[in-house]
C-alpha cells in the first residue's frame, strides 16, 4: 500500500480554484471534435450558457467546484475493460466521443443499457482520482437500468428503488492503495455530494446528491426513503455562469405524479437565503405556457424533469451586498429556489433547493428578457 500524503486540506483548497495539471506522460485514448464543429456529435452536452448582451460576463471555463485535470482513467471490475480519456479540454469543451466511451463503460450489467452519465459525477469523480492518485481505480458500479436496479432488490441486494445508479448520478467506486474509510471521512469535510463507505464490499459511494453519509451498516437502501416525492432533488447543469439565462435545473427522484412546480423561482444567497433575483422557468416536457405552474406528469419526464430558466428579474435597487456590486469579475454565491404547487401529493416539499451555484454579478444586475 502506498504512504498516504498529507495536506489534503490544501489540496482540496487548489482543486477548487484550479484545474489540476494533466499528467502528460500516459496516452490519451479518445479524441476531442473536430476543431470546426466543437462537440456536433450527437449526445454531445450543451454549449457553455452565453453572456447577456450590454454585459462583461463571460461563462468561466472550468464550470464544477470540483474537478480534476479533465483526464480519466477507469477500469470496469467486472469487464476489466479500461478506459484513459481526455473528457475535458483545456478550454473547458467536453469531447462527446470521449463521453460516450465514459457511457459504454459505465453501461448496466446484464442488459447493457446505457445512459449518460452526470458531469457533475464524472468531475468529481477525476477530482478524487487526481487529489488521490490510487494505484488503480475500478468501477464497481455504474448505471443502473430499472430491470437489473429491480433484479438486485428482488435478490436482496443493496440498492434502493429510487437509486442513483438509475439516472446516471451515482457510481460506486475502488480506490487501488488508498484508505477508503480516510478518504470517506474526507469527503464528509467536503460535504459536496452523497458518500457511503461499503467496508466489507471495499469500495466506496459516491453520487451528486444532498450531502449525506452512511456506512454499510447503517444504509436504509430498503426503507424506500425517496416514496411520495420525499426525496426529490434538483441539480443544476454547471456550477458556475456567467449567466443565468440558458441554465438547466434537472429535478431527479421523482416517485408520484403529477409534480407541481411554480414557474416563478428565486435566486438566494448561499449565506442566510436572502433573495437575489426572480428567475421564470419552462419545461421540456410541458407546455410552454399556461397557469402559473409546471405540471410534471411523467409521461415524458419519467423520474427527472428539465426545467430551463429563461428570464432573469434582478432585485429592486439591486444587489444589496455592495461587494457584490464590485465589477464584471465578481461572482455571487447563491442556490435555486423551487417552489412546488398546491396540491402537493403525498410526502412532496413545498420548497427544493438546487446545489450552491456561481453567477456574474454583472449578469444579475443587468437581467435578461426572455430566452425562450
Amino acid at each position: 500500500m502506498r504512504t498516504r500524503r498529507v495536506g489534503w486540506g490544501v489540496l482540496g483548497i487548489v482543486a477548487l480554484l484550479a484545474c489540476t495539471p494533466a499528467r502528460a506522460s500516459e496516452p490519451v485514448v479518445d479524441g476531442r471534435p473536430p476543431a470546426d464543429a466543437p462537440g456536433a456529435e450527437k449526445g454531445a452536452p450543451p454549449a457553455p450558457v452565453g453572456e447577456p448582451p450590454g454585459t462583461t460576463a463571460a461563462a468561466p471555463v472550468t464550470r464544477f467546484f470540483l474537478h480534476g485535470d479533465g483526464v480519466l482513467r477507469l477500469e470496469n471490475a467486472h469487464t476489466h475493460e479500461k478506459i484513459v480519456v481526455r473528457f475535458r479540454d483545456p478550454d473547458g469543451a467536453y469531447s462527446a466521443q470521449a463521453l460516450a466511451k465514459v457511457d459504454a463503460l459505465f453501461r448496466s450489467r446484464g442488459d447493457d443499457a446505457r445512459t449518460r452519465v452526470s458531469l457533475r459525477l464524472l468531475e468529481t469523480i477525476d477530482y478524487l482520482e487526481d487529489t488521490e492518485q490510487p494505484q488503480t481505480l475500478q468501477l464497481v458500479s455504474g448505471y443502473r437500468s430499472e430491470g437489473y436496479n429491480d433484479a438486485l432488490i428482488a435478490k436482496g441486494g443493496q440498492a434502493a428503488r429510487t437509486s442513483m445508479h438509475s439516472e446516471g448520478l451515482a457510481a460506486d467506486l475502488r480506490f487501488g492503495g488508498v484508505d477508503h474509510r480516510a478518504l470517506w471521512e474526507r469527503l464528509r469535510a467536503l460535504e459536496c455530494c452523497g458518500a457511503g463507505f461499503y467496508e466489507k464490499s471495499g469500495f466506496l459511494h459516491v453520487d451528486t446528491g444532498r450531502p449525506r453519509f452512511w456506512e454499510q451498516h447503517t444504509s436504509k437502501v430498503k426503507e424506500n426513503l425517496s416514496k411520495g416525492n420525499a426525496r426529490v432533488i434538483a441539480r443544476t447543469d454547471y456550477d458556475r455562469y456567467g449567466d443565468l439565462v440558458g441554465l438547466e435545473t434537472t429535478l431527479h427522484a421523482i416517485t408520484v405524479h403529477p409534480l407541481r412546480i411554480a414557474r416563478q423561482a428565486k435566486l438566494v444567497a448561499s449565506d442566510g437565503g436572502r433573495e437575489i433575483a426572480t428567475l421564470e422557468l419552462a419545461s421540456r416536457h410541458a407546455p410552454a405556457a399556461g397557469g402559473d405552474c409546471i405540471a410534471v406528469d411523467g409521461r415524458g419526464a419519467g423520474a427527472r424533469e428539465h426545467l430551463r430558466v429563461v428570464s432573469v428579474e434582478p432585485p429592486k435597487g439591486g444587489l444589496a451586498d455592495p461587494a457584490a456590486r464590485g465589477g464584471p469579475g465578481v461572482a455571487v454565491r447563491a442556490r435555486i429556489a423551487l417552489t412546488t404547487c398546491e396540491p402537493r401529493l403525498e410526502a412532496t416539499p413545498e420548497r427544493i433547493e438546487t446545489n450552491p451555484i456561481e453567477v456574474s454579478a454583472a449578469a444579475l444586475g443587468a437581467g435578461r428578457g426572455t430566452g425562450g
